[in-house]
């Protein structure tokens, strides 16, 4: 059998298909005889336009079942997959069409005069639009295609997608995942998480990141199970889905946004088989307080751009609060020495080394870069500091590059902001450092209130006192109505290091 990631997919799909793959909002669904018959047209669309096997499909398009079958289609025809995030600027879209030199550029309609110029000036061949609701040249071209196609046969180690890292320290970086790695991934994340045919997903996740793109809907058709695909979270509506789900996957944003809502309640998801929280920090906090009112532990793992998922807490057994639980089943993890590679004892803080079927295959024509990210001995070095307890759990502290050396000391903002948030009337927090003369660093804390909670810097600061030990308490707490977040429910922390970074005078 071809290794082709949509092959493996459809070894899987139900007998009967007329099942639902996929329900809008509105209730129109698509069967898995309509994935089947459009992705084949749409991959036909672009061998039609040129594209051969290896070569890219760039999309930069709003959320839909259309822009989900292109990725599909996309697979079929042997292409490499490049979705971009829809909130990118020009500038942003031609560093990214000129690295990965896409054969074919999806667009929206309403900017295709712009992109058209953009693509001319970059070299790409063929530009294409496709609308949210389906409308645009791409699809009618398909819609004139056949809909039967002999998938492309590809190898586990050809490349099935490419995508760029959020580039907070420096540019961004084309993550080169094959088939193998999607494929390997999505099995072992269906049988950890109990999927099963009956399951129905409540997909409120973008599509042009891991998340949305490979886990939810990766695993989904891995198992034959539905998808009901609203267009990005809107809270009213989720709760109006939720009766018809099975099981939900969300950043933690999604959570404590339903925690606000009092028609939140634990008989609206009594039948819920599982809630599923990544691509950010779930604080214990809410990780609490979502099972005290709902009466479900959200099960929170752990992912990368350049692996899909490492780890996960137990379908069966302790979900904790505040880890992302234990490796995958084939993933290796170990903690490290930043510098020298050394393995730590268990306990130890270092950096997470990831080493696996997952873990992808290197940076998009950047040999040196990927040489740099991986050990001789094949783990790839994740940037990611954690520690492992005695039980095997897995506790992410924050991003090396997050560190905060205060006085010689090491700062972990992931502590600190565990025991912020477990005050009153903090609804989020971030810890950063910034220059200090005399401290190299201090630490300063950025937090957001719960709606009605009136929050004090100087009662913030006493309460810590007992908490933490003096270095690791901020010296300055800032009140905000929010924290900046980007597409995933990321807090931007050098966002918040520029705007506080001249908090501290010279004397401190």
């Amino acid at each position: 059998m071809s290794e082709n990631l949509f092959s493996v997919f459809r070894s899987r799909f139900p007998a009967d298909l007329s099942k639902v793959f996929l329900e809008r909002p509105d209730g129109s669904t698509l069967t898995y005889e309509d994935l089947i018959s459009i992705s084949g047209q749409l991959a036909n669309a672009l061998v039609g336009l040129g594209v051969k096997p290896g070569d890219r499909v760039a999309a930069q398009v709003e959320k839909s079942a259309e822009a989900l079958l292109l990725y599909l289609g996309a697979l079929r025809a042997g292409a490499v997959y490049l979705p971009l995030n829809s909130a990118y600027t020009t500038g942003e879209i031609r560093y990214f069409l000129g690295d990965a030199e896409p054969r074919v550029f999806v667009c929206r309609p309403e900017v295709a005069a712009e992109m058209n110029a953009l693509a001319t000036e970059v070299g790409v061949p063929c530009l294409e639009t496709l609308g949210s609701n389906g409308e645009g040249s791409l699809m009618e071209a398909a819609r004139a295609e056949p809909a039967e196609l002999k998938d492309v046969e590809r190898t586990r180690d050809d490349l099935a997608a490419i995508l760029y890292t959020s580039g907070t320290t420096g540019r961004s970086k084309g993550a080169m995942l094959s088939h193998g790695n999607l494929a390997s991934n999505a099995e072992v994340l269906r049988d950890t998480w109990s999927f099963n045919p009956t399951d129905r997903l409540l997909h409120a996740l973008p599509i042009f990141h891991t998340h949305g793109l490979f886990v939810a809907t990766n695993v989904t058709l891995m198992t034959g199970s539905s998808l009901i695909f609203l267009p990005s979270f809107n809270a009213t509506e989720i709760i109006r889905l939720l009766p018809r789900a099975t099981v939900m996957m969300g950043v933690p944003t999604f959570y404590t946004r339903l925690l606000a809502r009092p028609d939140f309640t634990r008989d609206l998801v009594a039948h819920m088989r599982l809630f599923v929280s990544g691509s950010a920090p779930l604080s214990a906090e809410t990780h609490k307080e979502f099972q005290e009112r709902s009466g479900h532990p959200i099960l929170e793992r752990y992912g990368m751009t350049e692996t899909n998922m490492n780890t996960s807490n137990p379908y069966e057994g302790d979900r904790i609060p505040g880890s992302v639980g234990f490796p995958l089943p084939g993933v290796e993890i170990r903690i490290a020495d930043p510098q020298t590679g050394r393995a730590l004892p268990q306990g130890e803080v270092g950096v997470i080394e990831i080493r696996g079927p997952n873990v992808f295959k290197g940076y998009w024509r950047m040999p040196e870069k990927t040489k740099e990210e991986f050990r001789d001995d094949g783990f790839f070095i994740s940037g990611d500091l954690g520690r492992i307890d005695e039980r095997g759990y897995i506790y992410i502290v924050g991003r090396a590059k997050d560190l905060i050396i205060s006085g010689g000391f090491n700062v972990y903002p992931a502590e600190v902001e565990a025991a912020i948030e477990a005050l009153p009337g903090i609804a989020e927090c971030a810890v950063i450092g910034v220059p200090h003369t005399d401290f190299g660093e201090g630490v300063v804390a950025v937090v957001t209130p719960k709606p009605g909670a009136n929050l004090e810097e100087k009662a913030i600061q006493v309460a810590l006192a007992n908490e933490l030990a003096k270095f690791k308490q901020p010296k300055r707490v800032f009140i905000a109505a929010e924290l900046p977040h980007n597409a995933m429910g990321k807090v931007q922390k050098k966002d918040l290091r520029d705007k506080y970074a001249g908090t501290f005078s010279a004397s401190g």
